[in-house]
């Protein structure tokens, strides 16, 4: 063959290679589509646990340095949370608005639009009335046990004004705990809008959890509401449960079932470490009753799978 044609060729096929080679993204770069970070890795000595197979899931260990960190499963693109968002509104509230341990805080008026909202049959609310004057503490139980939603907007507006400000309080919050893949549109949750993943909630839970009347109220079994007889029940089925202290439940048809949980488990020594997990997107598209089972069902098996293997992991002996 002509050796002009042979050199001909060979260029062509160095600018193919060449060409292919800047269009392939980098060596681990993300490839799952905008706003999504590369699927998380789980510790090799978690691999075995009973991580559940659709959504995502992030769990950790406090007090046991990288060991503790057993991972994350599943895709981190930004998801729907649903009522998960309210761990968010406590937080910003009790950052605003400090409590201590036996404090009641500020006395708070309901105003119409949440007295109006809490007749709704079409999201999750706890009735008040006009006028009456609840505190704080009050409102953060009625916000996280059974999770009122015009409960978290009056928090909102008492607190920033009006939602949309204290929704950019929220994310102001979220970027400065590093929560790069979350965005806040409301503080309730029922907007399809607020998303978020697994890994930057699991953030969240354990900034949260360090804060002893947050700690207090997602541990407590129920609580009263004013104009509702007998005692509401946590939305947290796994409470008390494998060691189980909160924290929040979140379901929709769009956002699935989603569970941010908090327990106690003992080492291998006998000592009691703090396990947080997050668990999202369960079942999304079916009813919000059958996600958040889901969920229940999904954590309730990884926390007994963590609370094994933190008895015989080589890091809970020591």
């Amino acid at each position: 063959m002509n050796p002009a044609l042979l050199a001909a060729g060979a260029m062509v096929l160095i600018i193919v290679a060449v060409l292919g080679a800047a269009l392939l993204p980098p060596s681990g770069a993300d490839d799952s589509g905008p706003g999504s970070t590369a699927a998380g890795s789980v510790n090799s000595s978690a691999r075995s646990l009973p991580w559940p197979r659709e959504g995502q899931t992030s769990v950790l260990v406090e007090g046991l340095g990288a060991r503790g960190e057993l991972g994350t499963k599943g895709t981190q693109t930004p998801v729907p949370i649903a009522s998960v968002t309210k761990v968010m509104t406590a937080y910003v509230i009790l950052r605003a608005h400090p409590l201590r341990a036996g404090e009641s805080g500020p006395d708070i008026t309901v105003d119409q639009q949440a007295a109006d909202e809490s007749v709704s049959r079409v999201e999750s609310s706890v009735p008040v009335r006009e006028g009456q004057r609840l505190s704080e503490r009050q409102l953060l139980e009625l916000l996280l046990i059974p999770s009122g939603n015009n409960i978290a907007r009056l928090l909102a507006r008492w607190d920033a004004g009006s939602q949309k400000a204290f929704a950019k309080k929220m994310n102001r919050a979220a970027h400065a705990l590093g929560m790069r893949h979350t965005t806040y549109t409301g503080a309730s949750g029922l907007e399809r809008t607020t998303t978020s993943t697994s890994a930057d909630q699991l953030k969240l839970a354990r900034q949260v959890m360090r804060d002893e009347v947050f700690r207090s109220i997602v541990a407590m079994p129920s609580t009263t509401a004013p104009d509702r007889p007998g005692r509401i029940s946590n939305s947290n089925a796994l409470l008390g449960t494998a060691g189980v202290i909160g924290v929040k439940t979140g379901s929709s048809t769009p956002a699935g079932g989603n569970l941010m949980w908090a327990a106690t488990a003992p080492d291998g020594s006998g000592r009691d470490r703090l396990v947080l997990g997050v668990v999202l997107r369960q079942q999304a598209g079916t009813s919000p009753q059958q996600g958040l089972q889901a969920a229940f069902t999904h954590s309730s098996a990884l926390i007994k799978g963590v609370r094994q293997w933190l008895k015989t992991t080589e890091s809970g002996t020591r």
